[in-house]
């Protein structure tokens, strides 16, 4: 049975800085990649960064390029989102994604969800 479990979020003040985690388990982690997305109340969920199966090649929204950094750990099945200088804007629910052939940018690309976990900031 595949698992995704995202941990972390939290109420953060504007400016503050927030540590994602999701733990991948039921597929073999580390030849897929893996990404983060988030989905704010109203709005269509929306991709935030993603990597390929080592982690080397990263891909991030325009609107987080900067301040998001995303990383992974195969000996952990753990893929992380280290999110600095966060704003109002930031806040939604996250979603973790697993299972794409490279780690792009769409969500169709991903088998895999996790049940999310929600980050609020605060002005």
């Amino acid at each position: 049975q595949v698992k995704l479990v995202e941990s972390g979020g939290g109420l953060v003040q504007v400016g503050g800085s927030l540590r994602l985690s999701c733990e991948a388990s039921g597929f073999t982690f580390s030849v897929y990649g893996m990404g983060w997305f988030r989905q704010a109340p109203g709005k269509e969920r929306e991709f935030v960064a993603s990597l390929n199966w080592s982690g080397r090649t990263t891909n991030y929204a325009d609107s987080v390029k900067g301040r998001v950094i995303i990383s992974r750990d195969n000996n952990k099945n753990t893929v992380f989102l280290q999110m600095d200088s966060l704003k109002p804007e930031d806040t939604a629910v996250y979603f973790c994604a697993g299972g794409s052939s490279y780690g792009g940018r769409l969500r169709e690309e991903f088998q895999y969800w996790g049940q999310g976990t929600q980050v609020s900031v605060s002005s």
